[in-house]
């Protein structure tokens, strides 16, 4: 006991230790994978579309293809296979929403991993935790990594991919291994188009290699494990419920119908700059000093991916936040010699950018904590409410032991981490880190009132008799969908269908009269409200 005190008394002095290895590096990653998952309602948008589904295949047994509300949903089922089961696994300890969300942290701890290695074979063993830490740092992942976003399962296989592809000269046969199961996964998990980019490149590893025929046999070896675990599921889904075969085949492929756009791509690069923040600029920087050797397996390998995945984006996708973030896996590992490499001067800036910002940022949510617990300052108190009409703070025991735990772990990093390559970017990381974990602890009662439509569906629930029947929508967008479905078990048909034509109760929601229409005299409203602080979304129930 004397050895474990003088232990830990010695720890505390001498501060982290870097670069971080071992159980300080794995600590490290898994307060970013788990920072967030917990304690808020499934969010408006992607994050309640994904857990809608998920609970829906976990509580009807709709294994082989998801549903959102009792409808078909045309997307690949790993996802949703892996939230369901950490959904049963779990549920008992946590919140259905949170156990299933608990999926989200799985691939992105097996991102953080794949990179790890990736980055070691590529760089060597001093610069392999750059590499998760450049990835865990970008300013974009943080809000998607920890919602239920399938697009997660994407960046795993990336960074597994390239980790693997990067030991094909060296460890012919786990590369074969990893490589299939990367291709699989991202099929499975994210569909055609974010795979193609991981085939794509498998020429140029095999151009790589030392070894060309041994690399070719290799890949070929990833190819056929790929196959074999990617084809069972389409031909049951075509065997078993063709038309739900053939919607999901519509939906994959188009995207792979629209035409090439510049400018999409261009609009792709000018999110990077904030959304992969500081992977982004240290890529940069990195092809810079490195620009009389590009053609290095080590740079080669995840620059050519970058523009391949960039192309595919232009020509499949909108630009928008979570498509990029297939971008981030290759930037992070082109990242890695750069961000080891700052001049002392840049590094210090960079380490005193970080500290001091979110030390700010920091102080800021303490305040509104402050406010919203304590009252004071009275006038961001005052502020709060208007922000969100009817939201009233409670004071939380355990949400200010957390916070305040979390603040003295951030002030003993800034004080006790030594000079370092890695202390910017780890003081960037983990500031960034704990900056959220407080966020969704002292200041998440304020976010989740306005992003959950939990009281909504509470309240449309009620109005509605035990022994209603049939209920028809108009307007209901995904996200409200999946949320009466989750929150009350209610999931109502369309008004344009044939059941919903026979509904004697009917839910609509809209911005404009119109919208909000009855469509005839027969229909008489019942009950009419919209989510706390929303002026603009409107729910009315009608009963014919």
């Amino acid at each position: 006991m004397s050895d474990f005190l003088t232990l830990t008394r010695e720890t505390l002095r001498r501060g982290i230790r870097l670069p971080p290895a071992g159980w300080v590096l794995a600590a490290i990653l898994a307060f970013y994978v788990l920072a967030g998952l917990f304690g808020r309602d499934p969010w408006k948008g992607e994050d309640a579309i994904h857990i809608g589904a998920a609970w829906h295949m976990l509580n009807f047994g709709d294994w082989l293809s998801p549903d959102l509300a009792g409808r078909p949903f045309h997307e690949p089922p790993l996802y949703y296979w892996s939230a369901a089961l950490t959904g049963m696994l779990f549920g008992w300890v946590l919140a259905a929403h949170e156990a299933m969300r608990l999926a989200s942290g799985l691939w992105i701890a097996l991102t953080l991993m794949g990179l790890y290695y990736a980055g070691r074979e590529l760089y060597g063993e001093d610069s392999a935790a750059a590499s998760p830490l450049l990835i865990a740092g970008c300013v974009g992942l943080l809000f998607h990594a920890h919602d239920a976003q399938p697009m997660l399962i994407a960046l795993a296989a990336y960074a597994g991919g390239l980790g693997a592809l990067a030991t094909i000269g060296r460890k012919p046969r786990l590369t074969g291994i990893f490589y299939g199961l990367a291709v699989a996964a991202c099929l499975l998990g994210t569909g055609i188009a974010p795979t193609l980019p991981l085939l794509a490149i498998a020429p140029i590893a095999w151009w790589l290699s030392p070894d060309r025929p041994k690399a070719l046999h290799t890949l070929l070896i990833g190819l056929a494990i790929a196959v074999v675990l990617i084809l069972p599921w389409p031909l049951l889904l075509l065997t078993l419920e063709p038309a739900r075969f053939h919607g999901w085949l519509a939906t994959e492929l188009a995207p792979l119908k629209t035409p090439f756009s510049f400018a999409g791509g261009t609009r792709f690069l000018a999110m990077l700059p904030w959304f992969a923040f500081p992977a982004f600029p240290l890529a940069a920087w990195t092809l810079w000093i490195r620009r009389k050797n590009l053609r290095a397996p080590e740079l080669l390998l995840p620059l050519v991916f970058l523009l391949i995945t960039l192309l595919l984006l232009a020509w499949a996708y909108r630009p928008r936040q979570i498509p990029a973030l297939l971008l981030l896996p290759p930037l992070a590992l082109l990242a890695t010699p750069g961000a080891l490499a700052l001049r002392r001067g840049s590094a210090n800036a960079f380490d005193w950018f970080a500290m001091t910002s979110f030390s700010v940022f920091m102080g800021i949510v303490w305040l509104g904590w402050s406010a919203m617990a304590l009252g004071w300052p009275a006038q961001m108190a005052k502020r709060a409410v208007v922000l969100r009409p009817g939201f009233v703070g409670e004071f939380d025991p355990l949400a200010l032991t957390i916070g305040l735990l979390a603040t003295a772990w951030w002030i003993w990093l800034i004080l006790t981490a030594p000079r370092s390559p890695y202390r910017s970017l780890t003081h960037w990381t983990l500031g960034c880190t704990t900056l959220w974990l407080l966020a969704t602890t002292l200041i998440m009662p304020w976010f989740d009132f306005n992003k959950s439509y939990r009281p909504v569906a509470q309240a449309i629930a009620q109005a509605l008799p035990r022994d209603h029947g049939c209920l028809a929508e108009r307007r209901l967008n995904q996200t409200q969908l999946a949320s009466l479905s989750y929150f009350v078990g209610i999931e109502p048909v369309a008004e344009d269908s044939k059941a919903g034509q026979a509904c004697a109760w009917l839910l609509v929601v809209g911005e404009t009269r119109r919208n909000l229409a009855a469509p005839n005299g027969q229909w008489t409203k019942v009950w009419e409200g919209n989510r706390p602080g929303d002026r603009k979304e409107t729910f009315r129930l009608f009963r014919r």
